[in-house]
């Protein structure tokens, strides 16, 4: 269950690691809501880094100093029915730095949907197999700024996004394979000219889309998920960040990250507790953030209740 928000989102330097959903059926993740149930999840995160990937090379800034970033999230999840579930979040995300002259910003980011599928489930031998299909869509909620990096809350592009997951549960202990890609929009900057790796004289910018991979693997009950998690995103294109110069919205942003995570349910999987912790292990124009989430999940039963005579 991810995000992906993506995502699970895909913010440059401070965001690129961050979860959305964190855990409550999410867009990236193998389990389902029931059908007829709502799951309504409010998260918090934080996550800063002092030392950032200039392309390969890694560094500090005294410009900068620590770099961190607060979020919070409304998502929701709601069971279709078994095997399709329809999925919404919203995170509202704030910088800061340490040191220099940079402000940080603050605002609400993308709005973000998906359609979640699964077409297979099958039971062999001692193991339960389950194939998952994922298609989402998300757009920027406002104009927020997008020239300001790495102070700005994201990339302010359009995105379409497919994934497709794979999962194998033997009794209480699952894996989890997961590939992702991420159709990104051009967007407009406010200004008449940029340049990358040459002079373009023009207010839009062409933004590279992404591939993305993820291996989890842990312990699933009822009560408790507990699992530890590899992420890998790589841009497809772009260009790496000139020595001492700002980052653009349409740079290669690479990243590995390592992570673990609980989950406790309770109170009859209506309550539910989470959090998580995770790591940037290497980038190319990314932040080596390191960063925690938590968050409370509510689920509510809409099947209609069949009255005694």
């Amino acid at each position: 269950m991810y995000y992906t928000k993506n995502i699970r989102i895909l913010i440059l330097l401070i965001l690129v690691n961050i979860p959305l959903l964190s855990k409550s059926q999410t867009e990236q993740d193998a389990l389902m809501m029931p059908q007829r149930n709502l799951c309504v999840a409010g998260i918090v995160g934080y996550s800063s880094w002092t030392n950032y990937y200039e392309g390969t090379f890694k560094r500090d800034n005294a410009n900068i100093g620590r770099l961190s970033t607060t979020s919070a999230m409304l998502g929701l999840n709601y069971g279709l029915n078994k095997n399709v579930n329809l999925i919404a979040s919203l995170p509202y995300v704030s910088t800061k730095a340490s040191q220099g002259t940079l402000s940080g910003l603050e605002g609400f980011q993308d709005l973000a949907l998906y359609v979640k599928w699964r077409p297979i489930q099958k039971q062999l031998g001692k193991q339960n197999i389950s194939l998952f299909g994922v298609g989402g869509f998300s757009t920027p909620s406002n104009d927020y700024n997008i020239d300001f990096l790495p102070m700005s809350v994201g990339l302010g592009s359009t995105m379409l996004s497919a994934r497709m997951i794979v999962d194998i549960q033997r009794n209480k202990f699952y894996s989890t394979i997961s590939a992702g890609y991420l159709l990104r929009g051009n967007v407009k900057i406010d200004r008449p000219a940029y340049y990358t790796n040459r002079q373009i004289n023009s207010n839009e910018v062409e933004m590279p889309n992404v591939g993305s991979f993820q291996f989890r693997t842990g312990y699933r009950s009822s009560k408790l998920i507990a699992e530890a998690s590899l992420v890998n995103m790589t841009t497809l294109g772009g260009f790496d960040i000139r020595k001492n110069d700002m980052p653009f919205v349409s740079n290669k942003m690479n990243a590995t990250s390592a992570g673990v995570e609980a989950k406790y349910y309770p109170v009859n999987n209506t309550l539910g507790l989470n959090a998580s912790v995770w790591h940037t292990l290497e980038g190319r124009n990314v932040g080596q953030s390191t960063g925690y989430s938590a968050g409370i999940l509510y689920t509510i039963n809409f099947k209609s209740k069949t009255i005694a005579k």
